[in-house]
């Protein structure tokens, strides 16, 4: 079973997702440059970090319309597990598989720094094993991570509990204190800390391991 990691110009997390998928959990992973159109033999797919083509008009607006984005929409809408990882999260929401908007942070500067997570795993097949309420710690580095969506819309996630990270201590503005969000079927999660960087504990610790091993849950 094969992890897909699709890189675009401007990926820059990509080898680091590599390296904790095969280096940290012995897992095995491949890269699908963004303008193929073929995801034959990978069991789920990441959207890493970066900045897809130099996050020219919009975070993610130019990527969504990459050529492997229609199969990893379809992928998706079959049920394939996919993850997208700070700009990868804000792809998902310009390919409309995860509602709202990424929106520039609250103080407007880039924001790079350990924050504290609180879990409600809800549907999300990433975050099985995971306790309710459960604390953890990934890093962040964003300067475009403040999740935004109408009223109605945020009143349907939450409910829906598809809300599954807040930080505890909210870092760029995001409304609700939204960190990571999941589809109601629970097979797509967009979140803006980085679990790759939270699978080594010399390295940021290891609480993100968990969530890299459930993409082939």
């Amino acid at each position: 079973m094969t992890i897909g990691i699709v890189v675009f110009p401007g990926s820059n997390c990509d080898r680091d997702m590599a390296w904790a998928l095969e280096g940290c959990l012995g897992l095995a992973s491949r890269f699908l440059w963004h303008g193929d159109t073929d995801l034959a033999g990978v069991s789920a797919v990441v959207l890493p970090g970066g900045f897809s083509y130099g996050d020219y008009l919009r975070c993610g607006a130019l990527a969504r319309f990459a050529p492997l984005l229609k199969e990893v929409q379809q992928f998706a809408e079959r049920g394939g597990p996919v993850l997208g990882i700070c700009n990868g999260f804000q792809i998902l929401t310009e390919m409309g598989l995860l509602p709202g908007a990424l929106t520039r942070n609250r103080d407007l500067h880039f924001r790079c720094e350990p924050c504290e997570l609180r879990v409600a795993p809800g549907n999300s097949q990433f975050l099985k094993g995971y306790a309710p309420q459960a604390l953890v710690q990934f890093p962040i580095a964003h300067g475009e991570g403040c999740y935004q969506c109408d009223p109605d819309t945020y009143k349907a996630l939450d409910q829906g509990g598809q809300i599954v990270l807040r930080y505890t201590k909210n870092p760029n503005g995001s409304q609700g204190d939204v960190a990571g969000l999941s589809n109601a079927q629970g097979n797509v999660l967009g979140l803006m800390p980085h679990p790759e960087r939270a699978c080594d504990p010399l390295l940021g610790g290891t609480d993100g391991r968990l969530l890299l091993q459930n993409l082939l849950s």
